[in-house]
């Protein structure tokens, strides 16, 4: 029986925070109907997941890459940087890692990419279940440091009201410096 890691990210999109990707191995017995693109759940059912997922994986791991990382290589490359720390962490070797994309990070193992592999691979709707919940907590959590922004509520997105905060306050410690602020209010 061959083990398989799926791996998956959140945080490309946003102005603000880390981008952080999940490694996730499923257990044969694991309730695959409970899985589903972590888009599709609401913020209540991904946490319930979360938590079942964390409570029954194989194993669980995940990477991060900072702001500073994405501003110094581009947000592509952070983004494989934070896979390839996710991968590297878990605590079983996988045969075969199946990577929500076009992109696979550098690994001797088999891997391969799946577009929209999130909607139909259980380990890559594992692992995006896991890196969206992980990312969220943080920025809800980093909103206590700076409230001005608005974390908890936009984790970093370019709502109206977070760009108003921006144009308003500037940039925090955590805005990707390499991203376009000069969107139209």
């Amino acid at each position: 029986m061959q083990i398989i890691c799926g791996i998956d990210e959140a945080g490309r999109g946003p102005l603000a925070g880390p981008v952080v990707a999940a490694a996730v191995i499923l257990p044969k017995d694991f309730p695959l109907e409970i899985l589903d693109d972590s888009k599709k759940l609401s913020p209540q059912e991904r946490a319930g997941v979360s938590f079942i997922i964390r409570k029954n994986a194989s194993a669980v791991s995940t990477g991060w890459a900072w702001p500073e990382e994405i501003d110094r290589i581009n947000i592509h490359r952070a983004t494989l940087l934070a896979m390839y720390r996710a991968l590297i962490s878990l605590s079983i070797k996988p045969d075969i890692i199946k990577v929500d994309g076009l992109y696979v990070p550098l690994t001797p193992i088999k891997a391969k990419a799946y577009v929209k592999g999130d909607t139909y691979i259980p380990e890559i709707q594992a692992a995006s279940i896991i890196a969206k919940t992980t990312r969220d907590l943080w920025m809800v959590r980093y909103s206590r440091i700076e409230p001005r922004y608005f974390f908890e509520k936009n984790k970093g997105y370019p709502t109206l009201k977070h760009r108003i905060q921006i144009k308003r306050y500037g940039i925090s410690p955590i805005h990707r410096k390499s991203f376009r602020f000069n969107v139209p209010l």
